[in-house]
C-alpha cells in the first residue's frame, strides 16, 4: 500500500513540474508575442515567466487551489448541524428546498379571457 503511495505522489511532482514548464514557456511565448507590441516591453527568458506566473500565483491566488477558498464556514455548519435535533434539519431542509434552492419553474401562462 505505501509503494502505490509513493508512485502516487511521484505522478503527481512529475505532472507538476512538467506542467509549470509547459504554463511558462506558453506565457513566455505570448508574452514575447503581445507585449513588445502592443505596450513596447522587453522580451523575456523563460526563467523570466517562471518567475512571473510563481509571483501572480502568489499575489493573487496562493498555493492551497480553489478548494480552500471559502470554506471556513463548513466547520461551523458541521458543528451547527451536529447540535440540531431531527425535526430542526427537517425543518431547516424544508427551509432551504422552500428559497432559492428549488428547481427554476417557468412562469405560468397568464390565462386568456374569454
Amino acid at each position: 500500500m505505501r509503494g502505490n503511495r509513493f508512485v502516487r505522489a511521484a505522478r503527481f511532482i512529475l505532472f507538476a513540474i512538467v506542467a509549470a514548464l509547459v504554463l511558462s514557456f506558453v506565457f513566455m511565448q505570448l508574452w514575447n508575442w503581445l507585449m513588445p507590441a502592443v505596450f513596447g516591453l522587453h522580451l523575456i527568458s523563460f526563467w523570466q515567466a517562471l518567475g512571473l506566473l510563481v509571483l501572480g500565483r502568489l499575489l493573487l491566488g496562493g498555493f492551497l487551489g480553489p478548494w480552500r477558498r471559502g470554506m471556513h464556514w463548513r466547520g461551523r455548519m458541521m458543528e451547527r448541524w451536529a447540535q440540531m435535533t431531527p425535526e430542526e434539519r427537517e425543518k431547516f431542509r424544508a427551509g432551504m428546498q422552500g428559497g432559492r434552492c428549488r428547481p427554476y419553474a417557468p412562469p405560468s401562462a397568464p390565462e386568456a379571457k374569454a
